[in-house]
């Protein structure tokens, strides 16, 4: 993607106020002082449209044959994508703290799978989404995110390509300033944890 592609999908997370400041209990269990809230710019189509053709072009030469997203911040980036490449969309979803395929979603062995998630930070949920699509005997044959932000450390086996790279500093709970100053945390995204 050239530098005014990339300039634009900043220019329109901005626009839609994607970037939250406050402190977050992230799904990895740390703890930030600014947040990715994708779900702002997805709720747009138009946005949702242009951001899932971008993330297609990344992997066009991929002959992808499913996407998938993980539940619930991959949903609609990934049937985005899918809409680009013209290909079906499947999403995995926690049931009992495990990711799994349900209502009748399948995929066949040797299917050739793209990942899609809206941000990546250690890679978790999408790892376990990759097992899962392993496990059922398809190929995962790239992972896509709107926002890298691993810092180059997610730890995937199949190439990794995002839209953007963010660097937002996260803390130890138990190392936390934000915690320290006793600022009250807010859980912004979908993983149910028993405590915040």
């Amino acid at each position: 993607m050239d530098k005014t592609q990339m300039w634009r999908l900043e220019e329109a997370m901005e626009r839609r106020g994607v970037l939250k400041e406050g402190h977050f209990f992230l799904s990895s269990g740390r703890h930030s002082a600014r947040y990715m809230q994708c779900a702002q710019l997805l709720q747009h189509p138009g946005e949702a449209e242009a951001a899932g053709a971008a993330l297609a072009e990344l992997f066009r030469e991929e002959e992808v044959d499913v996407v998938v997203g993980p539940a619930l911040g991959g949903v609609i980036i990934a049937h985005e994508t899918a809409r680009a490449l013209g290909v079906r969309c499947l999403f995995a979803e926690r049931k009992e703290g495990k990711m799994t395929l349900r209502r009748g979603f399948t995929l066949q062995p040797g299917e050739r799978v793209l990942l899609v998630e809206d941000v990546v930070t250690t890679g978790g949920s999408v790892g376990e989404v990759a097992d899962l699509v392993q496990a059922e005997g398809a190929t995962v044959v790239g992972i896509a995110s709107l926002v890298d932000r691993s810092g180059g450390r997610a730890p995937f086996q199949a190439p990794f390509r995002s839209l953007m790279q963010q660097s937002i500093e996260s803390f130890d709970p138990a190392d936390c300033p934000l915690c320290k100053q006793g600022m009250p945390v807010e859980k912004p995204g979908s993983r149910q944890t028993e405590k915040v």
